[in-house]
């Protein structure tokens, strides 16, 4: 060998002594050069994976959207709210990266591999808490993580960095998701729930064994499974189901908003009634959930904004959850939070007419004496923790009649039919207040004399008697105060 040749430096030895000027961060700060000078994936490649992983947050999404309703743990229906939210988003971000590859059409509704979608079915169909928690939390979302990061290692840093950033980010919060997931699991699965598990949970390792891994690029080592919990089709349940902390769930003897608007009584009182109403909403996310699971084949706009509107709900539903504990109330002794507008409405209305439901009661917030009279009855109390739930509460609702306006007037024949129609839906809905009672699923207590009583003790404040008097219930009255006919 010459000395010349051995002086040479190769093109991986001068990548690495590459200087830039005055040693600035090289190429942006995204890369060395030593990284930047191998090749990395193709156009076709990088999209063929975005594509998988697409799928994979996209069946995510549907299968936690599904489970909110029926999944009895208050924790569980507010994190699986929240993690459709964030999948949504990123589903939402995978999907431009796409489009932005010389790829229209996009292509996106094809299942990447049969053996996927054996494996989301079986997630979907779960027949227990335990179970589920399992498929998703331990083999699903970890396949996915693992797809991710190989996507991120083997882009090019440079010229896919618009890919990289994306999977970037979307790794940030599911690892999130996992760590939530994880710690469910401890808390929730018992031995005896994992062995019960064990042959739906074989059946997951199976697809992902047969489908190369969440991405195709690892050998496959199986035959494509056949179905276990999946052999017959998914059909959506809409009937909500509570934990313990629910025991009267047919309960509709305290009308919150017939206390909130009488402009008699007590603002400390009705920041007290207004927790209730916030952690009430948890109804809502529950018939949200049917909404999505029950309309296919909208632009994945709607999908990602209505689940926006109904993380937002569920956040509400916390705050709510958040003002009592302020308070020093145990909201699951005290307090009877009922389901019967979720069951109402899933059981009896078709997912558009829930829809103009939902808008119908936004439009009626919007008003002065909506969301704004709330964050003023929560000033004249002075609580700053009610008027900052308030405020933030009042400005989503202004959000959820934009996203109302988007995906549901503009499919009515103008905005006065879309509200009119809205209401007479909601007319529609049958209280079975009489049969219930009759049937021994509640006596409609009012509980409410004994929590603001309470409350008065505890805080040392004077009840206020008129306020302690307080009996109307939702009987005759609708939400929005507009009376209706006692039904059996």
């Amino acid at each position: 060998m010459s000395r010349h040749s051995q002086s040479t430096p190769t093109p991986g030895d001068f990548a690495r002594a590459y200087q830039t000027y005055a040693g600035l961060p090289p190429l942006a700060g995204l890369t060395e050069f030593s990284q930047a000078v191998q090749p990395g994936l193709s156009v076709e490649e990088s999209v063929r994976r975005l594509k998988v992983h697409h799928y994979a947050l996209k069946r995510l999404h549907q299968i936690l959207i599904a489970r909110i309703t029926g999944e009895p743990i208050y924790e569980l229906k507010m994190a699986f709210s929240y993690q459709a939210h964030v999948l949504a988003e990123h589903v939402a971000a995978l999907r431009t990266r796409v489009g932005e590859m010389r790829e229209p059409p996009l292509g996106l509704d094809k299942v990447p591999h049969a053996a996927l979608e054996i494996l989301f079915d079986e997630i979907l169909q779960a027949p227990t808490t335990a179970e589920f928690l399992l498929g998703v939390y331990e083999v699903a979302l970890p396949a996915v993580r693992a797809a991710l990061v190989r996507h991120r290692d083997d882009a090019h840093p440079l010229a896919d960095q618009p890919t990289r950033r994306a999977l970037r980010f979307a790794l940030l919060e599911i690892d999130d998701l996992l760590d939530y997931g994880h710690q469910a699991i401890i808390a929730l699965v018992t031995a005896a729930e994992r062995a019960a598990a064990s042959a739906g949970l074989t059946v997951l390792a199976q697809a992902l064994n047969a489908a190369g891994g969440m991405d195709g690029t690892i050998p496959a080592t199986a035959a494509v499974p056949g179905r276990f919990h999946s052999r017959e089709k998914f059909r959506f349940d809409g009937t909500p189901r509570r934990d313990s902390r629910f025991p009267d769930p047919y309960n509709m003897g305290v009308n919150a908003e017939v206390f909130l608007y009488d402009p008699t009584l007590p603002a400390d009182g009705k920041v007290l009634m207004m927790f209730y109403k916030r952690l009430r909403e948890i109804d809502v996310p529950e018939m949200m959930a049917s909404i999505l699971s029950e309309t296919p084949d909208k632009p994945w706009g709607y999908y990602r904004d209505m689940t926006r509107q109904l993380w937002d709900e569920a956040r509400h539903a916390m705050l709510g959850e958040v003002g009592f504990v302020s308070a020093g109330v145990d909201w699951g002794k005290e307090v009877r939070v009922n389901f019967t507008w979720s069951l109402g409405l899933n059981t009896q209305l078709t997912p558009k007419e829930r829809h103009a439901v939902l808008y119908f009661i936004e439009q009626g917030l919007m008003p002065r004496t909506g969301k704004r009279h709330e964050w003023e009855v929560s000033i004249a109390a002075r609580n700053p923790l009610a008027a900052t739930i308030q405020d933030f509460d009042w400005a989503d609702e202004v959000l959820h009649a934009r996203v109302g306006r988007d995906w549901y007037v503009n499919d009515m024949p103008s905005p006065h039919e879309a509200v009119a129609y809205g209401d007479r839906c909601w007319s529609k809905v049958l209280v079975g207040w009489e049969n219930w009672r009759a049937a021994g699923l509640t006596q409609h207590q009012n509980w409410w004399a004994e929590l603001y009583a309470g409350y008065c003790d505890r805080h040392g404040i004077e009840p206020d008697p008129r306020a302690l008097a307080f009996n109307v219930s939702y009987q005759t009255v609708r939400a929005d105060l507009k009376d209706i006919a006692a039904s059996g």
